[in-house]
């Protein structure tokens, strides 16, 4: 067969002998090591520094200390509060590969009390009441007899909306997160409580200081609400409500009530805390909106990150959507001129992050990239122009978004390949 493609023999022999000081694609300088801070003594085949094998890598083990992503303390008004507390925490997205966030990283949103509950499992009790038939308070062994459900879904706190004063996306969009949830659904402990077909309406409760309580239709309890004791494999972590929450794929994050103690079936919409806490005086309804997106964002590159020079490059993001599964995702590299589909990295799952990536050949030229997603229900992703104007409000400088704000995130790449923000 007479090919003009490179054999893989052809390619490893080759390799060794590349000019310029390259073997395999490595750069020289990737490969030479400071043997002087190596550690091990000369002849022992090793030139690399020794991480120690003590009882707490064993244990739980730790990541590199060259890996170095943390959460922030996200940049809105109110936190840290007049007390100190900061209650809102963001997520190093910008560093995150694939769709699932580490539990150590996932975003986190609390009340202002001074301190997470320190729940023993063995002593914590969920009670399920109102209209039911038998209503039944279940141990977390109770729990997890039942038949169990292991799914991806994302949690976004209504706060995750971005201004022109926000530098990074961590800042902008690091009020999201996606895991893989286990637990018990909801639906499944509502059965075995027998409900009342008068019941229109629940009420979820957490053990917060300050009560985590949010009305819910009936009929999400009954699609796909988890009753989650499990994160990425593991048990939660008390920042995510150890040891049982409640997860409403879709729904915006103060739903999801962590420290889950009780779930009353009622037959109207309650006003509770959260309700309360999130209403405005101009406001002619709620400000809580239930579904959550179509929404996307570019990760790399983006704010503060810098492309070293013209070439090749991936761009990379997230999308999501309460309205199910992202479909379509397309990227613009010439400001919201044209628009290209883009690759998903992983498949698309209901309510949950999916990452994507566009082949780009930057020329150099100042530009802006911007990324909208489609979900599988038909909502699209819309720009903030479009927003505005279908709620007939001012386009002002700063550019706010009535309600949750889902609109298309610009990045603007300067000709040094600097990565600032589209809207400043």
């Amino acid at each position: 067969m007479n090919s003009k493609r490179t054999s893989r023999r052809e390619l490893l022999t080759g390799g060794a002998t590349l000019a310029g000081g390259l073997t395999l694609g490595v750069p020289v300088h990737a490969q030479t090591h400071d043997h002087h801070a190596s550690g091990p003594a000369s002849g022992s085949g090793n030139a690399y520094p020794m991480l120690p094998s003590d009882k707490a890598m064993v244990a739980y083990g730790e990541r590199s200390h060259f890996v170095t992503s943390v959460r922030i303390p996200h940049g809105s008004n109110g936190s840290p509060d007049e007390f100190g507390k900061t209650f809102h925490v963001a997520s190093p997205i910008q560093d995150q590969v694939g769709n699932i966030t580490p539990s150590s990283l996932h975003y986190i949103a609390t009340t202002r009390q001074a301190f997470l509950p320190d729940i023993d499992p063995k002593q914590h009790t969920l009670m399920i009441h109102g209209l039911v038939d038998r209503p039944l308070t279940f141990t977390m062994d109770d729990l997890k007899r039942f038949p169990s459900v292991s799914r991806l879904h994302f949690v976004e706190c209504a706060g995750n909306r971005h201004t022109p004063r926000h530098k990074t996306v961590q800042e902008s969009h690091g009020m999201t997160s996606c895991s893989e949830w286990t637990g018990v659904l909801l639906s499944t402990l509502l059965k075995e409580c027998g409900l009342k077909g008068s019941a229109t309406w629940f009420v979820a409760e957490g053990a917060e200081e300050v009560k985590g309580a949010s009305s819910m239709p009936i009929a999400k309890a009954m699609d796909d609400c988890i009753i989650a004791y499990g994160q990425n494999g593991v048990p939660l972590r008390p920042q995510q409500g150890f040891p049982v929450r409640i997860m409403v794929p879709g729904f915006e994050g103060i739903y999801h009530t962590k420290f889950l103690r009780r779930i009353k079936l009622v037959d109207r919409f309650y006003m509770n805390y959260n309700e309360f806490g999130h209403l405005r005086p101009e406001d002619k309804e709620l400000a809580l909106g239930e579904q959550i997106g179509p929404k996307s964002v570019i990760t790399y590159p983006s704010g503060t990150q810098r492309l070293p020079g013209p070439g090749f490059y991936e761009i990379s993001g997230l999308a999501w959507s309460g309205g199910g599964a992202v479909k379509t995702v397309e990227v613009s590299t010439d400001g919201g001129k044209k628009w290209n589909r883009a690759e998903f990295k992983n498949t698309p799952q209901r309510m949950a992050h999916v990452r994507f990536a566009y082949p780009w050949k930057w020329d150099g030229t100042e530009t802006a990239i911007l990324s909208r997603c489609t979900d599988e229900i038909g909502q699209r992703q819309a720009m903030r122009e479009e927003i505005a104007n279908w709620w007939k409000v001012p386009f002002e400088r700063d550019y706010r978004v009535p309600g949750l704000d889902n609109s298309v995130m610009p990045w603007k790449i300067a000709r040094d390949g600097s990565v600032t923000n589209g809207l400043a």
